[in-house]
């Protein structure tokens, strides 16, 4: 498993999914859960729509297309991420290299999965969402710290994020990390409780 990365400042450019309502299984589909490990998953993302019948890409599809390479922050439409609760979406999508996702709304589940993963669901306005959506490969800023997403020309917009999510992200660890790090505040705390007790 790769070692998540602070998310801090993400400069990047996009990649517009132009479609409502991805499920998880559009994401990644039913016959690659059967593993329990989160490398590798990234071929099978949206393979579904990406692979021919005969398994060759298809040259067609956004993310097999040239400009897409490198590309960090997946565009998609309204509700995306609904569906199944499977964690393995959530993992396709950042073994294959996006570290966020712009929408204008999410499934609440997959929102959930995603910020416990290191994966930002970052949830726009229509007409935020719009202009990001008519030109593909735009370069953005998201900026973590002040939980807003920028454009070049200089339009703004506030995201929605719980804290401590937020917190768990800018530091580039887990709830299990956040509480191991607590472990020297909860020995002191049981030693005073005890201490009180006796």
């Amino acid at each position: 498993m790769k070692p998540r990365q602070p998310f801090g400042v993400l400069v990047a450019r996009t990649v517009v999914l132009d479609a409502d309502d991805v499920d998880t299984d559009q994401v990644i589909p039913a016959r690659f859960l059967k593993g329990t490990s989160r490398d590798g998953l990234g071929t099978a993302l949206f393979a579904g729509w990406r692979y021919g019948t005969d398994g060759h890409p298809k040259p067609e599809f956004v993310l097999n297309r040239p400009e897409a390479r490198g590309a960090e922050v997946l565009v998609a439409g309204r509700n995306f991420g609904c569906g199944s609760s499977r964690e393995h979406a959530v993992w396709a999508l950042t073994d294959f290299g996006f570290r966020a996702v712009v929408a204008p709304s999410f499934g609440d589940i997959f929102r959930g999965n995603a910020l416990k993963n290191g994966l930002l669901p970052v949830a726009v306005g229509a007409d935020f969402h719009g202009r990001l959506a008519r030109v593909p490969g735009v370069l953005v800023t998201i900026d973590l710290e002040a939980r807003e997403i920028r454009l070049d020309d200089g339009t703004r917009e506030a995201f929605p994020i719980d804290p401590f999510a937020r917190r768990c992200l800018l530091e580039g660890t887990d709830e299990m990390g956040f509480l191991l790090a607590q472990e020297e505040a909860i020995a002191a705390y049981e030693r005073s409780a005890s201490g009180a007790c006796s």
